[in-house]
């Protein structure tokens, strides 16, 4: 329990974790005056050399009035943040504000002195530009605009932790001090910079879990069988190459078949890198106190027991990932089935795998344990005789993914040089907004195929979720804006993961199919029509067709430019023998090495002896452990080229996948088609425009003020147009209509002809409820309109009627956009009208839309073709359409307080367009933790 200081209650909102430089982790809080202690502890174990450079003068300890001054803070104008481990100092920061003169001063002057200190042996951990940001982010808070630092020109390691944090600085020399002067607004390069810090630190941390140098399994038995020494016997059989302990406090034994055995961690001489603990729940947080106070890096927690179990298992795994960032440490699980790498270097199974799969370019993610286990099967059954693609380079298994996520496995990902196609099994995603961002960095580099569980029903009891409102359907939309292929079972997982290993991506959607059975040709081409591939018509060899007419037949297919991809199905004949199958493997593949940027799939009909042959261009079977356990450390997997557009990396072999489906083959041959596309379009973005005449300043004002009514506020329609008049979206005048004289009122002011239409909640925006009436040309239709609607459906009073000008005639269609407090701003449309809705017929993006977005966006509807002149109708000006929501994109993303907007109807006629309807919702601005500093999540 921390005490306050001063003025004002202690904030504990700046409590965060972060991962360092090195992948371990520390604590950032407020100091207090409880801290006393351990800042005098923390400056004793400081060199002189790093004390000179924080004072400018010897300064061997701190005074009685320097320890006040340090841990006495207003949490205003004057703040210290300490970065702690194991609940010691390693590194402090403070702010003092000042005035223009350099003098302690109070609000509203904005700017502040900042100075830090880091332990010498954390520095170079990154502990002081992580105390930046957050520093940063809390005189932010409190109004501060500006930091000044002075450095002494030797301290050429503090200067450059300001110079490399991306902040707009100035920089003089005087008096023998480096002054150094920077605003603290992000900027883009602030914010890159931040993120590339985050992306190392994090993929840091993942790899001191994947290759360790030593693994202590505590919990493992004298006999076979339990779930501990399940785990070291699948470690020792792998043949780890790194040092390996048991360990178990019932031991007696100073070895278990070979490995050495401890009753404790602490019993060990040697550094422990990895701790997989597979001990009862309540045992958990002791052995977690003895591998922080050994110095293990990492843990790997299969033992249950945790939120999966209910509200006290939830509480008791919020305690055990508190209680190992205490120690710096990272942790998989709970619940975990555990981690696999299958590098010759570390070949490490620290699962509950009774097999290490075959090394290969697939990395494997699975929440959940059965589904790993699933994945691993197909993806052993497969790599070794039914597809000869790849086998697997890293496996983990989060459980309930307590501390550990998907984020940090991708941030492993991206440039882990072992790895060239990442496939996701994801029960719930914690933090779509970051998943979102880093999809889309790492599918610009290597695929990333997701499959999502738990789809239509909550997530598994052990996952902390953040709210969102989205439904699925828009989730998976904004995935693939992201350039996730999404796919819906883990069938079709391995099938895209596959192909995608060891094929080049696909230049188009134009597939050539030749083979030895015409029918099998007609369903691959069905298939390809259904996917919205371009099929050329089926070459049929006939069933007498031989290995050599195979070569022929693909050697010209792949040599036709009319052709992207080659699908080759195969029957077998009757009598086939082992050696045809083999010269047809040999044939296919050596026709395949004429083009190598063309891909090609195989469709067989059991034929294992075929599928067994294709796989021979390299051996996938289990490499022989090249060093016995624990024989020594393991060093850092060896750098591979990476895969490019073209395909995989050159030192991968070129092999063929085969499927037992024409289905499946061009499914994941679809998936890659638009892979492609995807890649193409991403090094083009676009832009997101700038409007001369949107007026941001003056509707920040306007928010201001409608704000000050109250939050949650769904503007009145004046309201409404007036602010997005301001962005340059006009809406249709509308007049209320209480009264049918009234209602000839305003159709005199508005002009013949015109339309009247209830606003009713439950009549709204639905025409085919016949609560529209149009093209009223004089007093007398709009009279009977009036009569007809109230005889129909109510007063007055319950319908709201208003008249408007009739627009021009189009296309009706929906603009909206919603701010998701999980996902972020989102940006949709579609046409309006009950079948669209029906038939869940919208297009997602994410704000901010570029003008390419915004096309794709109109055009990715399956009715956009009402758009552009279907069965002879007139093409409407789609240009304008795309103009409105780049407009709409932008009021949302300049005024984050506009958390809700729809525009219906938007008529889309063949010259401009009429808003006919929009409402507008405003709440104060949420917080967007992704531009914060970087953090851990909160348990």
């Amino acid at each position: 329990m921390q005490t306050s200081s001063d003025r004002h209650e202690y904030p504990s909102h700046w409590e965060a974790d972060v991962v360092l430089r090195d992948g371990g982790t520390a604590r950032i809080r407020p100091i207090t005056v409880d801290d006393a202690e351990r800042l005098v502890s923390f400056y004793e174990q400081v060199s002189d050399e790093s004390k000179y450079y924080r004072f400018f003068a010897p300064y061997p300890r701190l005074s009685a009035k320097d320890v006040h001054r340090f841990t006495h803070h207003d949490f205003v104008d004057r703040v210290g943040l300490a970065a702690t481990v194991g609940g010691e100092f390693i590194a402090t920061v403070r702010y003092d504000r000042i005035n223009a003169d350099g003098r302690p001063a109070s609000v509203p002057a904005d700017e502040a002195e900042v100075a830090f200190l880091v332990q010498d042996a954390h520095q170079g951990r990154g502990v002081a530009s992580a105390l930046l940001e957050h520093i940063a982010a809390v005189a932010r808070e409190r109004d501060i605009r500006r930091f000044a630092a002075e450095v002494l020109p030797a301290n050429t390691k503090m200067i450059k932790v300001f110079t490399d944090a991306g902040y707009q600085q100035k920089r003089h020399f005087e008096d023998g001090v480096v002054r150094l002067e920077f605003d603290l607004e992000p900027t883009d390069r602030s914010l890159a910079v931040q993120r590339a810090r985050e992306q190392r630190a994090e993929a840091r941390s993942v790899q001191r879990l994947l290759a360790p140098g030593s693994v202590a399994v505590i919990g493992a038995g004298r006999t076979p069988g339990g779930v501990g020494r399940s785990v070291l016997d699948n470690l020792r059989e792998a043949g780890f190459t790194g040092r390996l302990y048991a360990v178990n406090k019932a031991l007696q034994e100073k070895e278990l078949d070979g490995v050495p055995a401890h009753r404790s961690v602490r019993d060990i001489a040697e550094p422990v890198d990895l701790a997989v603990v597979a001990v009862p729940a309540p045992y958990v947080p002791e052995v977690v106190a003895e591998c922080g106070e050994h110095g293990v890096q990492g843990l790997v927690v299969v033992s249950a027991g945790y939120a999966e179990s209910g509200p006290a298992g939830r509480e008791r795994q919020r305690a055990l990932v508190r209680q190992a960032r205490t120690y710096g440490m990272r942790i998989i699980g709970p619940n975990a089935f555990g981690v696999i790498n299958t590098s010759p270097e570390v070949r490490l199974n620290a699962s509950l795998a009774p097999e290490m799969p075959r090394p290969g370019r697939i990395g494997l993610f699975a929440q959940s344990g059965a589904i790993g286990i699933a994945l691993l099967s197909r993806l052993h059954r497969r790599g070794g005789g039914v597809t000869g693609v790849t086998g697997v380079s890293t496996f983990v298994s989060s459980g309930n993914r307590a501390d550990v996520s998907g984020n940090d496995v991708l941030q492993y990902w991206y440039d882990d040089p072992d790895t060239d196609v990442a496939l996701m099994y994801l029960e719930s995603i914690g933090n779509p907004r970051k998943f979102t961002r880093l999809a889309r960095r790492t599918a610009a580099a290597k695929p990333l195929v997701v499959v999502q569980g738990a789809r239509h029903a909550a997530a598994p009891q052990g996952h902390a979720v953040r709210a969102t409102r989205l439904p699925h359907a828009t989730v998976s939309a904004l995935l693939r804006q992201a350039g996730v292929i999404r796919v819906d079972t883990i069938t079709e997982l391995v099938d895209a993961g596959l192909l995608l290993a060891r094929q080049p991506l696909p230049a188009g959607p134009r597939v050539a199919i030749l083979g030895n059975s015409e029918s099998l040709g007609l369903l691959t081409f069905d298939a390809c029509l259904a996917e919205g591939l371009r099929p050329l018509p089926p070459l049929d060899l006939t069933t007498a067709a031989s290995a050599e007419d195979f070569h022929r037949a693909l050697t010209k297919a792949l040599a036709d430019d009319r052709c992207d991809a080659v699908v080759v199905t195969a029957i077998p004949a009757v009598g086939e023998t082992s050696a045809q199958d083999a010269a047809l493997a040999k044939a296919l593949r050596s026709a395949s090495a004429s083009a190598p940027a063309k891909p090609v799939l195989v469709v067989h009909v059991e034929l294992g002896g075929l599928a067994e042959a294709l796989s021979a261009a390299a051996s996938t079977a289990p490499q022989a452990a090249s060093t016995a356990p624990g024989a020594g450390q393991a060093p850092r997997p060896a750098e591979r080229p990476a895969a490019t557009l073209s395909g995989p990396s050159e030192a991968s072999p070129r092999l063929i996948p085969a499927y037992p489906a024409a289905e499946r083959a061009v499914r994941a041959l679809g998936e890659a088609v638009k892979y492609a596309q995807w890649r193409r379009e991403v090094a083009d973005p676009g832009k997101v425009p700038e409007y001369e005449d949107i007026d941001e300043k003056g509707a920040a004002e306007q928010i201001d003020e409608l704000l000050s009514r109250g939050s949650g506020l769904t503007l009145a329609p004046e309201d409404a147009c007036g602010l997005l008049g301001r962005y340059g979206i006009d809406v249709h005048r509308a007049l209320p209509a209480p009264t049918p004289d009234e209602a000839v009122a305003a159709a005199r002011t508005l002009g013949y002809p015109v339309a009247l239409k209830t606003t009713a909640p439950h009549l709204r925006h639905r025409a085919d409820l016949g609560g529209v009436r149009l093209d009223l040309t004089d007093e007398a239709q709009l009279r009977r309109a009036y009569t007809e609607l109230t005889d129909l459906f109510g007063t007055p009073e319950v319908l709201r009627p208003v008249v408007q000008g009739m627009a021009p005639r189009g296309v009706d269609t929906v603009v909206r956009a919603v701010i998701d407090p999980a996902a972020g701003a989102v940006l949709s449309f579609g046409l309006a009208g009950a079948a669209s809705e029906l038939l869940g017929d919208t297009a997602h993006r994410l704000v901010p839309v570029t003008d390419r977005d915004a096309g794709s966006l109109v055009r990715s509807i399956r009715t956009a073709p009402l758009l552009f002149g279907w069965r002879g109708s007139a093409p409407v000006d789609t240009v304008a359409l795309e103009e409105l929501m780049l407009r709409v994109s932008r009021l949302v993303d300049d005024h984050p307080e506009v958390v809700a907007v729809s525009l219906e109807p938007v008529v889309v006629a063949p010259r401009g367009l009429s808003v006919l309807g929009a409402t507008v919702r405003l709440a104060r601005a949420p917080v967007r933790d992704d531009l914060g500093p970087r953090t851990l999540p909160v348990v």
